[in-house]
């Protein structure tokens, strides 16, 4: 009986990175899946004396207080009417829920780990660039990876 040599695979596979992608303005973001838990039409937040302008108000999500952040206001951009494509992410990195508004969805996508770029040295700080985990370019597009942690981070939630 001959015995066949098995290859052993030199590589290994490549990590993928699963993402929710979303618009805000022409530029697409994305967030881990992970840190994800629902995505909801935009509702009326009821703002809080005081409050950063990011920060829209809070809302009642099933008897929890969720506050919910402009992401355009928050990564430098100006803000923008709200329509029947705004959605909010309701994310929780471990604090508690908190919902980011954005303009419009995109897709549910996997992406692998090798594909992703750190942000350019070049980004003014101002322009959000602290928020921003890396860039990733497929095909045509890029993608602009935030770290949710140090986007959260500064308003306590």
């Amino acid at each position: 009986m001959e015995s066949r040599a098995v290859p052993v695979e030199a590589e290994q596979e490549e990590t993928r990175l699963q993402l929710v992608s979303f618009f805000l303005g022409t530029e697409e973001y994305a967030l881990d899946i992970l840190d994800v838990q629902e995505i909801l039409r935009t509702r009326q937040a009821t703002r809080v004396p005081g409050s950063p302008a990011f920060l829209q108000g809070v809302v009642n999500l099933r008897g929890r207080i969720v506050p919910v952040v402009d992401l355009r206001l928050r990564l430098g951009m100006p803000r923008a009417e709200q329509t029947e494509e705004t959605r909010v992410i309701v994310v929780d990195p471990g604090e508690g829920a908190v919902g980011l508004c954005v303009d419009r969805m995109s897709e549910v996508l996997g992406i692998g780990a090798s594909s992703v770029r750190p942000a350019p040295a070049e980004l003014d700080a101002a322009a959000g660039r602290e928020y921003v985990r890396g860039v990733a370019k497929l095909g045509d597009r890029l993608l602009i990876l935030l770290d949710l942690d140090r986007l959260l981070a500064e308003h306590g939630a």
